[in-house]
């Protein structure tokens, strides 16, 4: 996670004040939007270690309105600015995992999806943020400079997420160059192809392009959107 932070943080400072109102992968957020959410999604995180810690329940976010508004109030401040708040709550996220009690840990709280997550987990949802997210900046990081652990732990963490849904279609996916499979209910196709095109489309970032399916026809829509 730190590691990932490092690379965010270095394709930050690189952009120059023009740039950060580019276009990126997940329109009509521009870049300046992309940085804000990564750092006011460090801050939901934070909340929910002090659910853990607490025991009083605190959501991630108040609503998704708010949530909305917070990221369009940061998305048009300068390089600097957006910087210093990537940089500030990342330390803040670090800081609440590391002094986090023992008993926390196996303490269960609601993101806002629904999903029940332990502290450990959130560090999961943590990076897959950071890695997804810089992706999205459309600066020249791609799915396949994702390093293989990191991407391994995404995957498997977004699988997981669709076990646990009940509107997801069976499937099995195949890397062809790692070991990584996975399978989804029974009887439905296999999607092969490169991790980093797997991640690629698992996050709803690309359209299954390089990936190839059992069955005939184009490959199953994307299940998962972040």
């Amino acid at each position: 996670m730190a590691a990932s932070t490092d690379r965010f943080v270095r394709t930050v400072k690189a952009l120059t004040d023009a740039e950060v109102g580019g276009p990126t992968l997940v329109p009509p957020w521009t870049r300046g939007h992309v940085i804000t959410h990564v750092a006011r999604a460090a801050d939901s995180l934070c909340r929910l270690l002090a659910w853990a810690r607490t025991g009083v329940e605190t959501p991630q976010y108040a609503d998704m309105d708010t949530r909305a508004a917070e990221i369009e109030a940061g998305a048009r401040r300068p390089v600097d600015e957006l910087l210093a708040d990537v940089l500030t709550s990342a330390e803040r996220f670090d800081d609440a995992l590391r002094t986090l009690p023992e008993a926390a840990w196996s303490y269960q709280v609601r993101m806002r999806t629904g999903e029940l997550r332990t502290p450990d987990a959130l560090v999961l949802a943590r990076l897959r943020e950071l890695e997804v997210h810089h992706v999205d900046l459309a600066t020249g990081y791609t799915f396949a400079q994702v390093p293989p652990q990191a991407a391994r732990w995404i995957i498997d963490d977004l699988i997981a997420a669709q076990r646990r849904r009940e509107d997801v279609p069976p499937m099995r996916i195949e890397a062809t160059d790692t070991d990584l499979a996975h399978e989804l209910g029974t009887g439905g196709p296999t999607i092969r192809g490169t991790r980093a095109d797997l991640l690629g489309w698992l996050t709803g970032r690309t359209d299954g392009t390089g990936l190839t399916t059992s069955r005939p026809g184009p490959v199953l829509d994307a299940p998962y959107w972040i």
